[in-house]
């Protein structure tokens, strides 16, 4: 779809819109069948919430405004906003008429936000609170979407209709556009509620966008399905994930390591502002044996890894009844119904019924999709009990002197110091061995300098080529809205350290 600027033409996005851009699944019949894990009500169906009588009402208005205003089954409904309750709302609208929701992230700027909605061309677009989106022609407020008619109050029935639009957050090139379906968003958060072990009794704190899959899944469809407590943040603030977590008696967590470093070092921090915490389950870079070891013993609950995607979201992570030591060390099991595959050059390659539909440019779907085997990008391996190991992305790799070096690998060794509380490694630029490895550390206490470094990778046994040759102390690791470091970031700082 990117031959056409989509702008211009203002296509509507509906579903015979975007065939070249989905694939039909070689397990599709199987995952269909009567009882099959497709077999499932469409979203709007599944979800409750019991926080609010009145949301019910709140979504058949918004849904009825909507409609009032020409969105059909299969229109795009953009909105920008911070985290908040009626964001969930829109969600549930949009999915109750068959509409693709699609947010934008509330804190990109003008020009990111503008370009991302050229390529969606939107039939509504809604903003609230003081976003980019509101200067944008034909923006509408929340308020003025509400129906001054006819409110929408029977549900959509077709859980295969395209249910979601999610950019991609990448740290470098332009945003995917990932689409997913009412089944494999409502599949997937039945599965998640199950493997958790949730109940009504618990409560989930979400500072993680819900404009992104991890917000999604977590904040809008898991607590909708079982359903329990949801408690939103607009933006992540330790101090204030502390007051929110004591008050609201929050149970449950799910993010990144650098949300979970932040709480402990917060300086309102005590075991006792955080007992009600009885599980944190963390994915993305920087999710080392260390960490979980470390911020279990802190937090006084079960932490675990996780593994997920926007593509394909949490599909390895540990269960009640794994061996605890396995899951420290791992980054999850396969669970429910998807497969996993590591090709012959270490990628790990997924199928399963949470996979996306494609993405909104046919040409990165061709290439993410091989077979029905969607390419993750990410460096695996699998041992004979079904544990998986992420050992690092494709594009992270530090070639230094002909040697594939894992930042992944390198960061894990630096975490298990007990002066360093997060790490990150990456590659810069040097005209004699191609790239060297410079570590970015956080110090909980003591110092940590280069010859601190190499003592300590000398004394765990790492080959001498993947020691840092540039050890660089910060308060704080640069993220990414999701909560992820920004590698990008990182990089640039180091090629401007060190020069060629």
């Amino acid at each position: 779809m990117s031959s056409e600027p989509r702008a211009a033409k203002r296509t509507r996005m509906r579903p015979e819109n975007l065939v070249r851009a989905t694939y039909e699944h070689p397990l599709a019949q199987e995952y269909a069948r009567t009882g099959g894990p497709w077999d499932i009500p469409s979203l709007d169906a599944l979800l409750s919430d019991p926080d609010d009588e009145g949301t019910a009402t709140v979504v058949a208005n918004l849904a009825g405004g909507l409609r009032e205003r020409g969105v059909e089954p299969g229109d795009v409904v953009c909105w920008q906003a911070a985290n908040s309750p009626p964001v969930v709302s829109m969600y549930r609208a949009c999915w109750r008429i068959g509409a693709i929701a699609a947010p934008v992230h509330h804190a990109l700027g003008a020009n990111e936000t503008a370009a991302l909605v050229a390529r969606l061309a939107p039939r509504v677009q809604v903003a609230w609170s003081d976003v980019p989106l509101r200067a944008l022609p034909g923006t509408l407020d929340l308020d003025a979407v509400d129906s001054k008619g006819e409110p929408a109050l029977q549900q959509w029935s077709d859980p295969s209709a395209l249910a979601a639009l999610l950019f991609t957050s990448g740290s470098s090139g332009a945003p995917k556009g990932v689409l997913h379906t009412q089944r494999s968003l409502g599949y997937k958060a039945l599965l998640m509620a199950k493997v958790h072990g949730l109940g009504r009794d618990d409560a989930v704190l979400m500072p993680a966008p819900l404009a992104h899959i991890s917000g999604l899944l977590n904040g809008v469809t898991l607590p909708g399905v079982v359903p329990f407590k949801r408690v939103l943040m607009s933006r992540w603030d330790p101090e204030h994930a502390l007051e929110l977590i004591e008050r609201e008696q929050v149970t449950f967590m799910i993010g990144p390591p650098t949300f979970f470093v932040s709480l402990i070092s917060a300086p309102g921090f005590s075991p006792a502002r955080v007992a009600s915490l009885r599980l944190v389950s963390s994915g993305g870079a920087g999710v080392t044996e260390a960490f979980v070891e470390d911020a279990g013993a802190r937090l006084g609950c079960v932490v675990k890894r996780t593994y997920g995607s926007t593509e394909a979201p949490t599909i390895a992570t540990s269960g009640p009844h794994d061996n605890r030591s396995n899951a420290a060390r791992h980054d999850g099991r396969a669970v429910g119904a998807v497969l996993l595959r590591v090709s012959d050059g270490g990628e790990l390659w997924v199928q399963g019924p949470e996979l996306f539909s494609g993405y909104l440019d046919a040409e990165e779907t061709a290439a993410a999709v091989i077979d029905g085997w969607f390419r993750t990008g990410d460096l695996a391996s699998i041992d004979a009990d079904g544990w998986l190991r992420i050992v690092g992305r494709i594009k992270d790799v530090i070639i230094r002197g002909g040697e594939n070096i894992a930042a992944a690998e390198i960061e894990d060794v630096l975490e298990r110091h007990p002066s360093i509380a997060q790490a990150v490694a990456v590659g810069y630029p040097d005209r004699l061995m191609g790239e060297r490895v410079c570590a970015f550390v956080v110090v909980r206490d003591g110092a940590f300098d280069l010859d601190a470094c190499r003592a300590w990778f000398a004394a765990q046994g790492v080959t001498k080529f993947k020691t840092p040759e540039q050890v660089v102390t910060v308060d704080a690791l640069p993220s990414l809205a999701t909560g992820k470091p920004d590698r990008a970031r990182l990089r640039a700082d180091a090629t401007s350290r060190y020069p060629i």
